[in-house]
């Protein structure tokens, strides 16, 4: 099987995985751009686990940078599970089969950050639960019916052990049973936190504690009985049911701490397998402290001789770690007098970058995008329309602006059609549901790219501005009916170009 390196230097598919590198750029940005297009080449190539993509030499004589600019950007690679580098005889970069860890521990990195509510993990779950409900229902299987009866024999045989009860992990599997990656891997992210709030609760009596498990082993039997029976709507209806009872009882119990979630951000067994680098769990450890402090941007953790000391760690491995920590916007490195390691404000694009990757790997198709987007988008059209009817001036302003930037942009924009979609999710208030939004708008568009497949871009736009005027005039109006409708019509004629 050809490779990036095999291939004759005036191939197109050669070119297109070595073009468009900006060689003047600052040496952290060419490696996030060499890390972009070796991940593209890979999902152009439909992940072929175990494919070599060249060697170190081949790979720095094919893009045309130092050996610094090159492995700063496998680095990059590696932390998204997409390559690893093989040092000595027979070596390079190999593809390799990612999973969920690095995607779970980015998103929850940013969500933590900016203060994510009960409310806002609720309402994102009322959104897309049910719907993996129904899918599992409509495609229940014999293996699938006797995982969901484990489960319960598994919740019943642990009916003691907290953890086990706070995870609430009969719905990741409901994710799963649904055949939709995106929903999986979404209700896996909302139930690890909504587990964190469930475990700041304040002490509770036997009666409590025994009332609350007898009421969720009963709904989650209720749930599995109507999936195992094919009953994609009662199911829903159990689960949302369910999820309510949920938002209840931790608003009755939660003990008060601040807008932000408690706890460790990073579950150690995300970090710490076998297949996780020393630079990774140290990097995990720095960023559980700086959300343990509560995130306090500017202020110096340490310089480099006191983090050595206080994780007992190399040099080597305390600079890969603090690569990761800049990558995802935690922290920073100053060098000289007074220097030391910065907390920094956490950005969402590191999240949304892995998270995409991820789902690309999965496999995911225009269906499974269709049927997550749909809720989520949906969800946010009614929550906008209602911040509307009550009077919100600001919902009027910046949707009008965000409807002209189509033909009012740069002409160098490629997201000037996604502005109005990510102020819509902006002003809903959830920032679950805009990184959501986000996620999925970063998957198309790399899924896109990596087919060679051009999006309508300016010959549309003037198409697209009055495809979203008209779903504002609808919110304008208080009509969430007409802009849920319209916003349906508007997405479903996104499906055909995801190939």
């Amino acid at each position: 099987m050809a490779t990036a390196v095999d291939i004759a230097p005036d191939d197109s598919e050669r070119a297109s995985d070595f073009a468009a590198v900006d060689t003047d750029a600052p040496v952290g940005k060419l490696a996030a751009q060499i890390a972009h297009r070796i991940e593209a080449a890979v999902m152009r190539r439909g992940w072929p686990v175990g494919e070599s993509l060249g060697s170190e030499v081949d790979l720095r004589e094919g893009f045309g940078v130092s050996r610094a600019v090159l492995r700063e950007a496998v680095r990059l690679v590696e932390h998204h599970q997409v390559a690893r580098m093989r040092r000595g005889p027979n070596g390079g970069l190999f593809v390799c089969a990612p999973d969920a860890g690095p995607a779970t521990r980015a998103i929850v990195i940013y969500l933590e950050y900016v203060g994510t509510s009960v409310t806002d993990l609720l309402q994102a779950r009322l959104l897309l639960e049910p719907i993996a409900a129904g899918l599992a229902a409509d495609r229940i299987s014999e293996e699938g019916i006797d995982t969901l009866r484990a489960h319960l024999d598994y919740e019943l045989a642990n009916q003691d052990d907290p953890e086990v009860q706070s995870q609430d992990p009969l719905h990741p599997v409901l994710g799963k049973l649904s055949g939709n990656p995106v929903l999986h891997l979404f209700i896996d992210v909302l139930t690890r936190l909504t587990a964190r709030y469930a475990n700041t609760s304040r002490r509770l009596s036997k009666v409590e504690v025994l009332t609350a498990k007898n009421a969720s082993r009963e709904a989650h039997r209720a749930i599995v009985d109507a999936v195992i029976d094919g009953d994609g709507a009662r199911a829903q209806t159990e689960l949302t049911a369910h999820l309510e009872s949920v938002a209840a009882w931790i608003e009755k119990h939660q003990v008060r701490r601040g807008p932000r979630i408690a706890g460790n951000v990073i579950e150690p067994e995300l970090v710490e397998g076998p297949r996780a680098k020393l630079a990774e769990v140290v990097a995990a450890r720095i960023h559980d402290d700086i959300a343990a402090r509560g995130w306090q941007v500017g202020m110096v953790l340490g310089s480099e001789a006191d983090l050595l000391a206080r994780y007992q760690i190399s040099r080597a491995v305390l600079r890969e770690a603090v690569r990761l920590l800049e990558y995802h916007s935690i922290a920073w490195m100053r060098r000289g007098p007074g220097g030391g390691l910065i907390v920094a404000e956490p950005e969402p694009q590191a999240s949304v970058d892995t998270m995409a990757l991820f789902l690309e790997y999965q496999g995911v198709t225009a269906e499974d995008m269709r049927i997550v987007r749909n809720a989520i988008e949906l969800g946010i059209v009614a929550q906008v329309a209602a911040r509307r009817v009550e009077g919100d001036g600001e919902v009027a302003e910046r949707l009008a602006t965000a409807v002209r930037w189509p033909t009012d942009g740069p002409a160098d924009d490629p997201r000037k059609a996604d502005l109005f979609h990510s102020e819509l999710a902006e002003l809903a208030g959830n920032p679950v549901l805009s990184l959501f939004l986000a996620i999925l708008t970063e998957l198309f568009r790399r899924h896109a790219a990596a087919n060679d497949e051009t999006l309508p871009g300016d010959k549309a736009a003037e198409e697209v501005e009055h495809v979203h005027q008209r779903i504002l005039d609808a919110i304008l109006q208080g009509d969430a009916g007409i802009a849920r409708h319209r916003m349906r019509r508007h997405l479903d004629a996104l499906a055909p170009w995801w190939h």
